[in-house]
């Protein structure tokens, strides 16, 4: 067997065990699916609150888990790395309180992290949607995955303008997208 057989064995392989895998677990996949189609929708409805909140919790965090570094540090001063794990600390609990004190500017940080999330998301869907192929509805998560790099582009094009609005519309549209998908393939392989 040359190498391209061994690869396209092992892909079937690979086919068959996620079609057997979404046979067994389709409800639970249908439940997640429901799940994030109800949370993008509420993202979609209240981008600017979405867009917030995630930065808010994530100062919160941030901040709790700063306290935690610094706190250890001191407890442990004597440790090899002291420094560094109060630096990790100190820049934990400053990022925290900005993301918390002012979510605006840590809106725009986040949405450039989003930006590459998206881009990382969209090329690993496309990569799955390709593994699942031929299985039925694989194409939707082909579609999820370009879209989410549509929209790494789109926000990286009008990033500062649109920040505080845009990153809770697309993460909500995301998850509706990526829902629809989970619903479509659960029912297709429910098993009778």
């Amino acid at each position: 067997m040359s190498k391209v057989d061994d690869i396209n064995t092992e892909i079937q392989h690979m086919q068959q065990q996620m079609l057997v895998y979404l046979q067994t677990h389709w409800r639970l996949f249908l439940a997640e699916g429901i799940f994030f189609i109800i949370l993008g929708l509420l993202a979609i409805v209240v981008p600017q609150f979405f867009t917030v909140a995630i930065v808010v919790f994530l100062g919160w965090i941030l901040l709790f888990g700063g306290i935690v570094h610094v706190s250890r540090a001191f407890v442990f001063q004597n440790m090899p790395g002291f420094v560094w794990w109060l630096f990790m600390g100190i820049l934990q609990v400053l990022v925290g309180f900005l993301f918390i004190t002012k979510p605006v500017a840590g809106a725009l940080t986040l949405t450039m992290l989003m930006t590459m999330f998206f881009a990382l998301e969209g090329i690993a869907k496309i990569s799955v949607a390709l593994m699942m192929r031929p299985l039925a509805n694989w194409g939707l998560i082909l579609f999820s995955g370009i879209t989410a790099l549509v929209f790494a582009l789109i926000i990286w094009i009008s990033w500062s303008e649109s920040a505080q609005w845009l990153l809770g519309l697309f993460l909500g549209v995301n998850m509706v997208f990526l829902g629809w998908s989970l619903v479509k393939i659960s029912l297709h392989h429910k098993v009778q």
